[in-house]
């Protein structure tokens, strides 16, 4: 199984079972490191050498959050901003995100017909994190799949635990 560094970021984490239940899954295998990026970043400073180093030792990568006002969660997109360097993508320098597996995993609050040109929002949730992808796509980065989970605190346990073994299903593919 491929070592994977999963990026989560959720500022909320308390009133989210949805991801509460998703993260359970990570902690209880070891190929999985989970990084949760409020709870080690608190402050919002980032020790951006060491991540940069982190990244370097896995060989897939998993970005899961919460839609938070139409976009990523600030402190995920200041991780970005910080980590990913300019200088990986010059042709003498060692780009550790070329390459890798990425896998991303929004939840949201919202319907999914919200999402979509002619719903309440008329934008996509891809679009809405566009940002994440062009920068992941920049860095040679190869993402293999984004999963969006509608209506995320609606969800029974029964239909969480579905959204789980889905995702699962897709890592293992």
């Amino acid at each position: 199984m491929k070592k994977t560094l999963v990026v989560f970021a959720h500022p909320y984490l308390e009133h989210s079972n949805s991801n509460a239940e998703l993260i359970n899954f990570y902690v209880r295998h070891q190929h999985f490191t989970l990084r949760d990026l409020y709870e080690e970043y608190p402050d919002f400073h980032i020790a951006a050498f060491r991540e940069r180093k982190r990244i370097g030792n896995y060989d897939r990568f998993i970005f899961q959050f919460p839609l938070i006002w139409f976009g990523t969660p600030p402190l995920l997109k200041l991780w970005i901003d910080e980590v990913f360097d300019r200088e990986w993508l010059k042709e003498d320098q060692h780009n550790p995100l070329k390459g890798k597996e990425v896998y991303i995993l929004v939840t949201t609050g919202g319907k999914e017909r919200s999402f979509s040109k002619e719903g309440t929002y008329r934008f996509t949730v891809e679009e809405l994190i566009s940002g994440l992808i062009v920068s992941l796509s920049v860095f040679k980065a190869n993402i293999k799949n984004i999963k969006i989970v509608y209506e995320a605190n609606k969800l029974s346990k029964k239909e969480i635990i579905v959204h789980k073994k889905q995702f699962v299903e897709l890592l293992n593919q």
